[in-house]
């Protein structure tokens, strides 16, 4: 014989049967009417806007932009183009301790001293450039006490 359903069970029945009606009427009018309708207007109190600041992330690249970094730009064989052996320049030579040489025109003084200490192996005191006239940079290297600037041009080969 088949078990008839008690009056507990249909109860239990129809409660369910009206949460689910329930729920599928909440929805049905959040979606005719929205569910923000409720939502007020911020009073602006300006009338400029201004973008809100939002997070900025810092990069985070997947892969390196450039397969290998490049070369120094300015080393010493480029700074420093030819030494110059000029009347003047060995007089400067003998009586001030002073090397002229012909350096690149984008290098400055730093890169100049640093070129002349790694070709040469002597230290530079102080550094005097200027542009001549056709557009060439001439550099006039003082060399400290403890070298000899006849020493080192016989060195380089051109005296």
């Amino acid at each position: 014989m088949a078990p008839t359903k008690t009056a507990k069970g249909k109860a239990a029945a129809t409660s369910k049967a009206g949460a689910k009606d329930a729920k599928a009427k909440a929805a049905k009018k959040a979606v005719l009417q929205g569910v923000n309708s409720h939502a007020q207007r911020k009073p602006r109190f300006s009338v400029t806007f201004r973008r809100p600041k939002t997070l900025k992330l810092a990069r985070n690249p997947k892969y390196p932009r450039k397969s290998i970094p490049h070369v120094p730009r300015m080393d010493e064989y480029r700074t420093i183009v030819s030494p110059l052996n000029t009347e003047s320049a060995m007089k400067k030579i003998e009586e001030h301790n002073t090397l002229v040489f012909l350096v690149d025109i984008r290098s400055n003084k730093r890169q100049i001293k640093d070129a002349v200490k790694k070709l040469y192996d002597v230290q530079a005191a102080k550094i005097n450039t200027l542009i001549r006239p056709d557009g060439k940079k001439k550099a006039y290297v003082r060399l400290t006490s403890d070298h000899d600037a006849l020493d080192v041009a016989n060195k380089i080969g051109f005296i």
